[in-house]
Protein backbone atom coordinates (compact mmCIF):
# COMPACT_ATOMS: atom_id res chain seq x y z
CA UNK A 1 0.00 0.00 0.00
CA UNK A 2 1.42 3.35 -1.06
CA UNK A 3 1.18 6.14 1.47
CA UNK A 4 1.12 9.65 0.03
CA UNK A 5 3.19 12.16 1.95
CA UNK A 6 0.79 15.10 1.81
CA UNK A 7 3.11 17.39 3.74
CA UNK A 8 6.01 16.65 1.42
CA UNK A 9 3.80 17.03 -1.65
CA UNK A 10 2.53 20.38 -0.38
CA UNK A 11 6.06 21.61 0.26
CA UNK A 12 7.17 20.48 -3.22
CA UNK A 13 4.18 22.26 -4.77
CA UNK A 14 5.00 25.47 -2.93
CA UNK A 15 8.59 25.30 -4.18
CA UNK A 16 7.45 24.89 -7.80
CA UNK A 17 7.69 27.80 -10.23
CA UNK A 18 4.81 30.26 -9.99
CA UNK A 19 3.80 29.57 -13.60
CA UNK A 20 3.48 25.86 -12.83
CA UNK A 21 1.25 26.64 -9.85
CA UNK A 22 -0.94 29.01 -11.90
CA UNK A 23 -1.29 26.66 -14.88
CA UNK A 24 -4.07 24.39 -13.46
CA UNK A 25 -6.48 27.34 -13.10
CA UNK A 26 -5.73 28.42 -16.67
CA UNK A 27 -6.42 24.91 -18.00
CA UNK A 28 -9.60 24.62 -15.94
CA UNK A 29 -11.02 27.89 -17.29
CA UNK A 30 -10.04 26.89 -20.84
CA UNK A 31 -12.07 23.70 -20.49
CA UNK A 32 -15.01 25.23 -18.60
CA UNK A 33 -16.96 26.58 -21.62
CA UNK A 34 -17.21 23.04 -23.06
CA UNK A 35 -18.57 21.51 -19.86
CA UNK A 36 -22.33 21.08 -20.38
CA UNK A 37 -23.59 22.60 -17.10
CA UNK A 38 -21.42 25.71 -17.66
CA UNK A 39 -22.43 26.39 -21.25
CA UNK A 40 -24.36 29.63 -21.52
CA UNK A 41 -23.29 30.69 -18.00
CA UNK A 42 -20.74 33.31 -19.05
CA UNK A 43 -20.65 37.07 -18.49
CA UNK A 44 -22.86 39.06 -20.85
CA UNK A 45 -22.13 42.75 -21.33
CA UNK A 46 -24.70 44.41 -23.52
CA UNK A 47 -27.44 42.66 -25.50
CA UNK A 48 -25.50 41.00 -28.31
CA UNK A 49 -27.36 37.85 -29.41
CA UNK A 50 -25.88 34.66 -27.94
CA UNK A 51 -23.87 32.52 -30.38
CA UNK A 52 -23.40 28.76 -29.89
CA UNK A 53 -19.86 27.49 -29.39
CA UNK A 54 -17.93 26.57 -32.50
CA UNK A 55 -14.32 26.37 -33.61
CA UNK A 56 -14.02 30.16 -33.65
CA UNK A 57 -14.75 30.21 -29.90
CA UNK A 58 -11.34 28.65 -29.27
CA UNK A 59 -9.67 32.03 -29.86
CA UNK A 60 -11.47 34.13 -27.21
CA UNK A 61 -11.47 31.22 -24.74
CA UNK A 62 -7.72 30.69 -25.15
CA UNK A 63 -7.00 34.43 -24.92
CA UNK A 64 -8.97 34.69 -21.67
CA UNK A 65 -7.94 31.48 -19.92
CA UNK A 66 -4.37 30.60 -20.84
CA UNK A 67 -2.73 33.96 -19.88
CA UNK A 68 -3.74 33.22 -16.29
CA UNK A 69 -0.71 30.92 -16.16
CA UNK A 70 1.56 33.98 -16.39
CA UNK A 71 -0.59 36.46 -14.48
CA UNK A 72 1.96 36.76 -11.64
CA UNK A 73 5.08 36.56 -13.80
CA UNK A 74 3.94 39.08 -16.46
CA UNK A 75 0.79 40.74 -15.08
CA UNK A 76 0.54 43.54 -17.65
CA UNK A 77 0.82 41.17 -20.63
CA UNK A 78 -1.68 38.77 -19.06
CA UNK A 79 -4.15 41.61 -18.49
CA UNK A 80 -3.82 42.80 -22.09
CA UNK A 81 -4.42 39.32 -23.53
CA UNK A 82 -7.35 38.52 -21.23
CA UNK A 83 -8.96 41.91 -21.94
CA UNK A 84 -8.61 41.33 -25.69
CA UNK A 85 -10.12 37.86 -25.37
CA UNK A 86 -13.00 39.24 -23.29
CA UNK A 87 -13.71 41.94 -25.89
CA UNK A 88 -13.77 39.36 -28.72
CA UNK A 89 -15.94 37.07 -26.57
CA UNK A 90 -18.53 39.82 -25.98
CA UNK A 91 -18.56 41.23 -29.51
CA UNK A 92 -18.87 37.78 -31.10
CA UNK A 93 -21.68 36.76 -28.77
CA UNK A 94 -20.06 33.60 -27.36
CA UNK A 95 -20.19 34.96 -23.79
CA UNK A 96 -18.42 31.93 -22.32
CA UNK A 97 -17.64 31.01 -18.70
CA UNK A 98 -14.01 31.94 -19.43
CA UNK A 99 -15.09 35.56 -18.90
CA UNK A 100 -14.47 35.09 -15.16
CA UNK A 101 -10.75 35.36 -16.02
CA UNK A 102 -11.07 39.17 -16.34
CA UNK A 103 -11.63 39.97 -12.64
CA UNK A 104 -9.07 37.32 -11.69
CA UNK A 105 -6.37 38.88 -13.86
CA UNK A 106 -7.30 42.34 -12.58
CA UNK A 107 -6.73 41.20 -8.98
CA UNK A 108 -3.37 39.71 -9.99
CA UNK A 109 -2.34 42.85 -11.88
CA UNK A 110 -3.22 45.06 -8.92
CA UNK A 111 -1.26 42.78 -6.60
CA UNK A 112 1.83 42.00 -8.69
CA UNK A 113 2.30 44.86 -11.14
CA UNK A 114 5.38 46.71 -9.90
CA UNK A 115 5.85 49.40 -12.56
CA UNK A 116 3.62 51.71 -14.63
CA UNK A 117 0.52 50.82 -12.63
CA UNK A 118 -1.18 54.14 -13.34
CA UNK A 119 -0.52 53.88 -17.09
CA UNK A 120 -1.89 50.34 -17.18
CA UNK A 121 -5.02 51.45 -15.31
CA UNK A 122 -5.57 54.33 -17.76
CA UNK A 123 -5.08 52.10 -20.83
CA UNK A 124 -7.38 49.41 -19.38
CA UNK A 125 -10.08 52.02 -18.68
CA UNK A 126 -9.76 53.40 -22.21
CA UNK A 127 -10.08 49.86 -23.55
CA UNK A 128 -13.28 49.33 -21.59
CA UNK A 129 -14.73 52.57 -22.98
CA UNK A 130 -13.84 51.42 -26.50
CA UNK A 131 -15.56 48.07 -25.87
CA UNK A 132 -18.69 49.83 -24.58
CA UNK A 133 -18.79 52.04 -27.69
CA UNK A 134 -18.30 49.01 -29.96
CA UNK A 135 -21.08 47.12 -28.23
CA UNK A 136 -23.39 50.12 -28.57
CA UNK A 137 -22.61 50.31 -32.30
CA UNK A 138 -23.50 46.61 -32.52
CA UNK A 139 -26.90 47.48 -31.10
CA UNK A 140 -26.34 46.07 -27.60
CA UNK A 141 -28.82 48.57 -26.20
CA UNK A 142 -27.55 48.67 -22.58
CA UNK A 143 -27.91 51.90 -20.63
CA UNK A 144 -24.72 53.80 -19.68
CA UNK A 145 -25.44 53.02 -16.01
CA UNK A 146 -25.12 49.28 -16.76
CA UNK A 147 -21.67 49.81 -18.22
CA UNK A 148 -20.76 52.02 -15.25
CA UNK A 149 -21.78 49.32 -12.75
CA UNK A 150 -19.73 46.70 -14.59
CA UNK A 151 -16.75 49.08 -14.73
CA UNK A 152 -16.99 49.71 -10.99
CA UNK A 153 -16.98 45.95 -10.41
CA UNK A 154 -13.74 45.72 -12.40
CA UNK A 155 -12.29 48.64 -10.44
CA UNK A 156 -13.15 46.81 -7.22
CA UNK A 157 -11.24 43.74 -8.46
CA UNK A 158 -8.22 45.94 -9.20
CA UNK A 159 -8.60 47.54 -5.76
CA UNK A 160 -8.52 44.14 -4.08
CA UNK A 161 -5.22 43.44 -5.81
CA UNK A 162 -3.79 46.79 -4.72
CA UNK A 163 -4.83 46.08 -1.14
CA UNK A 164 -3.12 42.68 -1.29
CA UNK A 165 0.07 44.29 -2.63
CA UNK A 166 0.09 46.96 0.06
CA UNK A 167 -0.59 44.38 2.78
CA UNK A 168 2.26 42.24 1.50
CA UNK A 169 4.61 45.23 1.44
CA UNK A 170 3.58 46.23 4.98
CA UNK A 171 4.19 42.69 6.22
CA UNK A 172 7.61 42.61 4.56
CA UNK A 173 8.47 45.94 6.18
CA UNK A 174 7.29 44.65 9.56
CA UNK A 175 9.42 41.53 9.24
CA UNK A 176 12.43 43.59 8.15
CA UNK A 177 12.00 45.90 11.14
CA UNK A 178 11.58 42.91 13.46
CA UNK A 179 14.73 41.29 12.06
CA UNK A 180 16.69 44.53 12.55
CA UNK A 181 15.39 44.88 16.11
CA UNK A 182 16.25 41.27 16.87
CA UNK A 183 19.78 41.67 15.49
CA UNK A 184 20.28 44.89 17.46
CA UNK A 185 19.00 43.26 20.66
CA UNK A 186 21.30 40.28 20.17
CA UNK A 187 24.29 42.50 19.43
CA UNK A 188 23.55 44.55 22.56
CA UNK A 189 23.29 41.41 24.69
CA UNK A 190 26.54 39.97 23.33
CA UNK A 191 28.33 43.31 23.78
CA UNK A 192 27.05 43.48 27.35
CA UNK A 193 28.26 39.94 28.09
CA UNK A 194 31.64 40.69 26.52
CA UNK A 195 31.93 43.79 28.69
CA UNK A 196 31.07 41.84 31.82
CA UNK A 197 33.44 38.97 31.08
CA UNK A 198 36.40 40.96 29.79
CA UNK A 199 36.22 43.72 32.39
CA UNK A 200 36.04 41.35 35.35
CA UNK A 201 38.70 38.88 34.26
CA UNK A 202 41.15 41.44 32.90
CA UNK A 203 40.78 43.56 36.03
CA UNK A 204 41.50 40.51 38.19
CA UNK A 205 44.54 39.61 36.08
CA UNK A 206 45.90 43.17 36.30
CA UNK A 207 45.53 43.17 40.07
CA UNK A 208 47.13 39.73 40.38
CA UNK A 209 50.01 40.67 38.09
CA UNK A 210 50.62 43.91 40.01
CA UNK A 211 50.72 41.96 43.26
CA UNK A 212 53.18 39.47 41.80
CA UNK A 213 55.69 42.26 41.15
CA UNK A 214 56.20 42.65 44.89
CA UNK A 215 56.67 38.92 45.55
CA UNK A 216 59.92 38.26 43.69
CA UNK A 217 61.70 37.60 46.99
CA UNK A 218 59.03 35.08 48.07
CA UNK A 219 59.04 32.28 45.47
CA UNK A 220 56.15 30.34 47.02
CA UNK A 221 53.77 33.31 47.11
CA UNK A 222 54.98 34.43 43.66
CA UNK A 223 54.14 30.98 42.29
CA UNK A 224 50.65 31.21 43.84
CA UNK A 225 50.11 34.68 42.36
CA UNK A 226 51.15 33.58 38.87
CA UNK A 227 48.98 30.47 39.17
CA UNK A 228 46.04 32.74 40.01
CA UNK A 229 46.76 34.81 36.90
CA UNK A 230 46.81 31.62 34.81
CA UNK A 231 43.55 30.36 36.33
CA UNK A 232 41.87 33.69 35.70
CA UNK A 233 43.11 33.69 32.11
CA UNK A 234 41.76 30.19 31.50
CA UNK A 235 38.39 31.13 32.98
CA UNK A 236 38.32 34.25 30.80
CA UNK A 237 38.98 32.17 27.68
CA UNK A 238 36.23 29.73 28.64
CA UNK A 239 33.70 32.50 29.22
CA UNK A 240 34.71 34.29 26.03
CA UNK A 241 34.27 31.10 24.02
CA UNK A 242 30.77 30.74 25.42
CA UNK A 243 29.89 34.32 24.47
CA UNK A 244 31.42 33.97 20.99
CA UNK A 245 29.51 30.72 20.46
CA UNK A 246 26.38 32.86 20.46
CA UNK A 247 27.60 34.33 17.16
CA UNK A 248 27.72 30.88 15.53
CA UNK A 249 24.24 29.78 14.34
CA UNK A 250 25.31 26.13 14.48
CA UNK A 251 26.00 26.31 18.20
CA UNK A 252 23.01 28.36 19.28
CA UNK A 253 21.32 26.98 22.36
CA UNK A 254 19.84 28.11 25.64
CA UNK A 255 21.84 30.79 27.36
CA UNK A 256 24.00 29.39 30.12
CA UNK A 257 22.83 30.38 33.60
CA UNK A 258 25.47 30.21 36.34
CA UNK A 259 24.54 28.08 39.31
CA UNK A 260 25.55 28.66 42.93
CA UNK A 261 28.88 26.92 42.39
CA UNK A 262 29.81 29.40 39.64
CA UNK A 263 29.00 32.27 41.98
CA UNK A 264 31.25 30.84 44.65
CA UNK A 265 34.02 30.38 42.09
CA UNK A 266 33.63 34.03 41.10
CA UNK A 267 34.01 35.11 44.74
CA UNK A 268 37.01 32.81 45.23
CA UNK A 269 38.68 34.21 42.12
CA UNK A 270 38.30 37.73 43.52
CA UNK A 271 39.81 36.61 46.83
CA UNK A 272 42.84 35.23 44.99
CA UNK A 273 43.26 38.70 43.53
CA UNK A 274 43.80 40.05 47.06
CA UNK A 275 40.32 41.31 47.82
CA UNK A 276 38.82 40.41 51.20
CA UNK A 277 35.37 39.15 50.23
CA UNK A 278 32.70 37.95 52.64
CA UNK A 279 30.12 35.80 50.85
CA UNK A 280 26.71 35.01 52.35
CA UNK A 281 23.84 33.16 50.67
CA UNK A 282 20.33 32.77 52.07
CA UNK A 283 17.67 30.47 50.75
CA UNK A 284 17.99 27.74 48.17
CA UNK A 285 18.57 28.45 44.48
CA UNK A 286 16.41 26.68 41.95
CA UNK A 287 17.59 23.34 40.58
CA UNK A 288 17.38 24.72 37.06
CA UNK A 289 18.79 28.28 36.99
CA UNK A 290 17.19 30.79 34.65
CA UNK A 291 17.48 34.42 33.57
CA UNK A 292 17.15 35.72 37.13
CA UNK A 293 20.14 33.70 38.32
CA UNK A 294 22.21 34.84 35.35
CA UNK A 295 21.34 38.47 36.09
CA UNK A 296 22.26 37.95 39.76
CA UNK A 297 25.59 36.51 38.70
CA UNK A 298 26.26 39.58 36.52
CA UNK A 299 25.38 41.91 39.39
CA UNK A 300 27.88 40.19 41.67
CA UNK A 301 30.47 40.16 38.89
CA UNK A 302 30.05 43.89 38.26
CA UNK A 303 30.21 44.69 41.98
CA UNK A 304 33.40 42.67 42.50
CA UNK A 305 34.98 44.13 39.36
CA UNK A 306 34.36 47.68 40.60
CA UNK A 307 35.68 46.74 44.03
CA UNK A 308 38.93 45.47 42.49
CA UNK A 309 39.28 48.55 40.29
CA UNK A 310 38.35 51.27 42.76
CA UNK A 311 38.59 49.82 46.26
CA UNK A 312 41.43 47.36 46.03
CA UNK A 313 42.14 45.67 49.34
CA UNK A 314 39.01 47.02 51.03
CA UNK A 315 36.53 44.72 52.73
CA UNK A 316 33.78 43.62 50.35
CA UNK A 317 30.57 41.76 51.16
CA UNK A 318 28.41 39.73 48.79
CA UNK A 319 24.93 38.94 50.07
CA UNK A 320 22.60 36.86 47.88
CA UNK A 321 19.11 35.97 49.06
CA UNK A 322 17.01 33.47 47.10
CA UNK A 323 13.33 34.07 47.76
CA UNK A 324 10.20 32.43 46.43
CA UNK A 325 9.54 35.22 43.96
CA UNK A 326 12.84 37.05 43.51
CA UNK A 327 16.60 37.01 43.97
CA UNK A 328 18.03 39.92 45.96
CA UNK A 329 21.71 40.78 45.61
CA UNK A 330 23.83 43.26 47.57
CA UNK A 331 27.52 43.90 46.97
CA UNK A 332 29.03 46.37 49.44
CA UNK A 333 32.56 47.79 49.56
CA UNK A 334 33.93 49.73 52.52
CA UNK A 335 35.48 53.13 52.44
CA UNK A 336 35.31 54.33 48.83
CA UNK A 337 33.24 54.90 45.71
CA UNK A 338 32.98 51.61 43.83
CA UNK A 339 30.34 52.79 41.42
CA UNK A 340 32.45 52.32 38.35
CA UNK A 341 33.58 55.92 38.12
CA UNK A 342 36.89 57.22 39.33
CA UNK A 343 37.46 56.30 42.91
CA UNK A 344 40.03 55.38 45.51
CA UNK A 345 42.34 52.41 45.60
CA UNK A 346 44.68 50.92 48.13
CA UNK A 347 47.83 52.90 48.83
CA UNK A 348 50.85 51.78 46.90
CA UNK A 349 48.79 49.98 44.26
CA UNK A 350 48.81 50.95 40.62
CA UNK A 351 45.79 52.95 39.60
CA UNK A 352 43.14 51.12 37.63
CA UNK A 353 41.65 52.73 34.54
CA UNK A 354 38.48 54.66 35.25
CA UNK A 355 35.17 53.00 34.42
CA UNK A 356 33.03 54.07 31.51
CA UNK A 357 29.69 53.54 33.22
CA UNK A 358 28.65 50.81 30.81
CA UNK A 359 28.64 48.12 33.48
CA UNK A 360 26.00 49.72 35.70
CA UNK A 361 23.96 50.87 32.71
CA UNK A 362 24.06 47.35 31.29
CA UNK A 363 22.95 45.89 34.62
CA UNK A 364 19.98 48.25 34.83
CA UNK A 365 18.94 47.29 31.33
CA UNK A 366 19.40 43.55 31.92
CA UNK A 367 17.52 43.55 35.23
CA UNK A 368 14.90 46.01 33.97
CA UNK A 369 13.95 43.62 31.16
CA UNK A 370 13.16 41.02 33.84
CA UNK A 371 11.04 43.51 35.78
CA UNK A 372 13.64 44.13 38.48
CA UNK A 373 15.45 47.14 39.87
CA UNK A 374 19.10 48.12 40.37
CA UNK A 375 20.46 50.86 42.61
CA UNK A 376 23.96 51.95 43.55
CA UNK A 377 25.12 54.37 46.23
CA UNK A 378 26.51 54.79 49.71
CA UNK A 379 24.64 53.32 52.65
CA UNK A 380 22.92 55.47 55.26
CA UNK A 381 26.17 55.95 57.22
CA UNK A 382 27.94 57.23 54.11
CA UNK A 383 30.60 54.55 54.44
CA UNK A 384 30.25 51.44 52.30
CA UNK A 385 29.24 51.73 48.69
CA UNK A 386 26.46 49.23 47.96
CA UNK A 387 25.23 47.84 44.66
CA UNK A 388 21.73 46.41 45.12
CA UNK A 389 19.46 44.50 42.77
CA UNK A 390 16.12 42.79 43.10
CA UNK A 391 15.42 40.38 40.26
CA UNK A 392 12.00 38.67 39.96
CA UNK A 393 12.17 34.99 39.20
CA UNK A 394 11.08 33.94 35.72
CA UNK A 395 7.34 34.40 35.45
CA UNK A 396 7.03 36.24 38.80
CA UNK A 397 5.31 39.60 38.95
Amino acid sequence: MTVIDLRGATAAWQRADVMVRDLPLAVLLAAAPWIAPLQGQGTQLGDVPHRPLDALALLPVALQALPLAVRRRWPAAALALVAAGFAIDQLSGFQTAAGIALPIVLVSAGAHLSHHRRAVAVVASAGFVALAVALDLEGAGDAPSDYAVFYLALVAAWGVGVWLRQSRAAEAERRHHLAQTTRLTERTRIARDLHDVVTHHVTAMVVQAEAARYLTAQPDRLDQALAAVSDTGRRAISDLRHVLDLLDPETLGPERSPAGRDLRELVEQTRRSGQAVEHVEEGTPRETPGSAELAAYRVVQEGLTNALKHARGSRTTVHVRYGTDAVVVEVGTDGTDASGGSGGHAPGAAASPPGDGRGLAGLKERVGVLGGEVSAGHDEDGGAFVLRARIPLDGAT
